[in-house]
């Protein structure tokens, strides 16, 4: 790789954790910084929220914006439990059962 090719991959590095961090701080977030922020295609969170199956605003109808703690909460819905965990609470209720 040249030294040309080498600068301009640590360019684009640094570009990402500039976005990456001034997403971080904003508490409102438009279209491509939720993609981003999600991981997700644009066309994927639009098909998402004209579904309506991601909370979002569209306050003139166009713009379409995020909150970030939304998007955080949206992240951790339906979470999967450890095996370990699922057996412990299934005993629990077992026992619980047969001494009621």
């Amino acid at each position: 790789m040249s030294q040309e090719e080498l600068i301009m991959v640590r360019l684009d590095t640094i570009e990402k954790k500039i976005t990456e961090q001034t997403i971080a701080t904003k508490t409102v977030l438009n279209l491509n910084e939720a993609a981003l922020f999600l991981d997700l295609s644009k066309s994927h969170l639009y098909k998402l929220t004209s579904q309506k199956r991601i909370p979002h605003f569209c306050p003139e109808g166009k713009k379409i914006y995020f909150l970030r703690d939304d998007m955080q909460n949206w992240l951790l819905r339906n979470r999967q439990e450890e095996e370990q965990t699922v057996q412990e609470r299934v005993s629990s209720l077992t026992i619980g059962n047969r001494e009621g």
